[in-house]
């Protein structure tokens, strides 16, 4: 017995109720024989709550929205500027709080997406199709049990693929989707899941786009007042992208733990439309894209104390840039990225309430181009993060270290000296009354960067001069979250957050004449206030009707604080708003949806000094959607309408780069 109740100890509730309900009809069947058990051992992965579970997404909030890439849905996250360099093919890049795009990771299944070129990932390149859940955290993942890399970033985005799920009896899944609308756009995926024992499955999602990327937009031209000097209208072209993705992988479970592995692909030719100004509408550059990338990680429980996580990945990332101009400067540049990446994950539970944990990543980064003079240069970056947590009814607390460690290799020039920083985290949550629904929550972080490689050793565009950039991060925030019963209101919650963070030797990418080439600078110091505001609720009308409504507000104030003695001491910094937000609003009706979203970004500045002919004004843009899904034997279709930008306004998210005006989307997905 006692060592039956051992067991019962590493079941799960389900599973204990299950096994006892077993024996007691086994003691009932033949009281009178005594029957000998074969021992069951039943264990899933030990699970850590997150104190700062952050904002998400799920699969059906991602199919409502319509969104056409991971770029597009995440801009309905609070504290987010997306920077959109125009069209279905354009660049397209995440800033979290005015930290900067390179502050922001970028995670797949849990591995990192590395850049060791640019430090920036386009978001553009990953499709919803396939998409369990995407999530935003400011600060870090409040989850100690994570790789070093998880550790090292401002922000993450952490983006999880959809993983096989079968119901009794169930062997296959597949899922056919096709896209269709304005700028030419026609858009095939396909998924297709299959169960290969209990615990092993196996999935394979391929996609293909291909646009022409034509859209009217309006060309205005201010004078230093402020006022309209020139007005007119124009077709933006050039703006193509014929583009494929596939990506395929395994899951498994075993007792105590999970394992997968993937392999990714995906290549590209696209036009680049260009900046728009003094009356020139249309270029000729093409880029070319491919990358590759095998990854793999491993999750046990290996005691009820201890437990381990693998990871381990590589990547080849190859681009061509090509300018074929003549008039201006002839350019054809090719660039490859070798990226290598492992990790090793240890936790350790020394009381139920006290956890330790210990990660260490290695990664290995090396960049060769055809550039004159090139560096060739080679990174070796060592990652080294303890980290405790400690969790009682109505508090917790969490703190972390983490060492950088960085040397350089190049064949050519000077290298980047080595690098060796400690950066602290802390982060804690109190829930102040005996009730669960509100709670207080705070965190500290310092965190440390070092140019990429584009911003040292890129011709026409690094500078060797430039300086790490670090950034001190402080966040108080209440969250407040409450469901009822017997209440047309079923569900709502509020989330305020105030935060602080200062910024010294940032570092900002100015865009040149063309999208590959780009000015280095370091600002000095940036001080950076703003206020996050995340609202939500959920009604349910009688049983055939339920209303969804999300907001979101962020409040920053981005000064540059650099030199008493310049003039735009104490300006915005360029392209972050003051206000911005957004709405989602959502009906259900027996088979039939409906979703209405709205995006505001407010009043900005194209340059350093908040002047009127740097003013860029505010923008915003409504979309709308109706969709119906019906089933027909034993497949399930679903059928739905879209319009973006249902005003029809013209706006730019970076300046000179027209965003298209009123498009449409249909999407017929078809389940079996």
């Amino acid at each position: 017995m006692t060592l039956f109740v051992k067991r019962c100890k590493r079941l799960s509730c389900l599973a204990v109720l299950q096994t006892c309900a077993q024996l007691a009809v086994a003691q009932q069947a033949d009281s009178s024989h005594t029957k000998h058990l074969q021992e069951i051992s039943v264990t899933a992965p030990r699970t850590t709550k997150e104190i700062s579970p952050g904002q998400k997404l799920q699969a059906k909030d991602l199919e409502r929205l319509g969104s056409h890439s991971v770029a597009d849905a995440i801009r309905f996250f609070a504290g987010v500027q997306i920077k959109d360099y125009g069209g279905i093919g354009g660049l397209k890049t995440v800033d979290i709080r005015s930290m900067g795009s390179n502050h922001t990771g970028v995670f797949y299944d849990g591995i990192a997406i590395g850049n060791a070129q640019n430090g920036q990932v386009d978001l553009g390149r990953f499709s919803l199709d396939n998409m369990e859940e995407i999530a935003l955290y400011n600060g870090q993942k409040s989850n100690i049990f994570q790789p070093a890399r998880d550790f090292s970033t401002a922000g993450g985005i952490y983006m999880t693929s959809l993983k096989p799920r079968f119901a009794a009896g169930e062997k296959t899944h597949f899922r056919a989707t096709i896209k269709t609308g304005s700028f030419g756009l026609f858009n095939p995926s396909l998924l297709w899941q299959q169960k290969i024992n209990d615990k092993v499955s196996a999935s394979f999602s391929t996609e293909w786009v291909n646009a022409t990327g034509r859209y009217k937009f309006r060309y205005t031209v201010r004078d230093k007042q402020g006022n309209i000097a020139y007005d007119t209208s124009a077709y933006r072209k050039n703006g193509d992208i014929n583009a494929i993705r596939g990506e395929g992988g395994f899951n498994g479970i075993m007792n105590g733990g999970e394992w997968s592995a993937k392999v990714y692909y995906y290549q590209s030719e696209r036009g680049l439309p260009g900046f728009v100004v003094n009356n020139v509408f249309g270029h000729v550059d093409r880029q070319w894209d491919q990358s590759i990338f095998v990854q793999s990680s491993f999750r046990k429980d290996i005691s009820q104390r201890y437990s381990l996580l693998l990871n381990g990945k590589y990547a080849y990332d190859y681009s061509r840039y090509l300018a074929p101009d003549t008039a201006r400067l002839y350019v054809d540049n090719h660039y490859r990225t070798y990226e290598a990446y492992v990790s090793m994950a240890n936790q350790y539970a020394l009381t139920s309430w006290w956890n330790l944990s210990a990660s260490g990543d290695f990664q290995w980064s090396r960049m060769d181009a055809d550039l004159k003079n090139f560096t060739f240069p080679t990174r070796f970056t060592t990652l080294v993060a303890a980290a405790t947590a400690i969790t009682f009814n109505r508090w917790s607390a969490q703190a972390s270290v983490l060492g950088t460690f960085v040397s350089e290799d190049v064949k050519k020039n000077t290298s980047l000296a080595y690098q060796q920083k400690y950066t602290p985290t802390v982060i804690v949550s109190w829930q102040p009354f005996s009730v669960a629904d509100f709670r207080l929550r705070a965190f500290y972080k310092n965190i440390f960067r070092l140019p990429t490689f584009n911003d040292l050793f890129y011709t026409e565009i690094g500078s060797k001069i430039l300086k790490p950039e670090f950034a001190t991060q402080y966040d108080v925030g209440i969250s407040w979250n409450k469901t009822f019963n017997d209440h047309a209101l079923v569900l709502a919650g509020l989330e305020v957050d105030a935060y602080y963070n200062d910024v010294t030797d940032k570092i900002v990418a100015v865009p040149g004449q063309n999208q590959a080439i780009w000015t280095m600078q370091n600002l000095g110091r940036v001080k950076i206030k703003g206020l996050d505001v995340k609202a939500k609720a959920a009604w349910q009308i009688k049983q055939t009707l339920r209303l969804q409504t999300k907001l979101t507000y962020t409040y920053q104030r981005a000064q540059d604080f650099t030199n008493p003695s310049d003039r735009f001491y104490g300006h915005q910094i360029v392209y972050i708003p003051r206000h911005s937000g957004s709405a989602i609003l959502g009906a259900d009706y027996k088979s039939w949806q409906a979703n209405y979203s709205f995006i505001y970004t407010g009043e900005r500045y194209n340059g350093k000094e908040n002047i009127p002919e740097n003013y860029v004004q505010p923008w915003y843009t409504s979309d709308i959607s109706f969709g119906k899904q019906f089933n027909y034997k034993h497949t399930r279709f679903r059928i739905t309408a879209q319009v973006n930008n249902l005003a029809n306004q013209y706006f730019e998210v970076v300046q000179s780069y027209p965003m298209p005006g009123r498009n449409y989307r249909f999407i017929l997905t078809v389940n079996i």
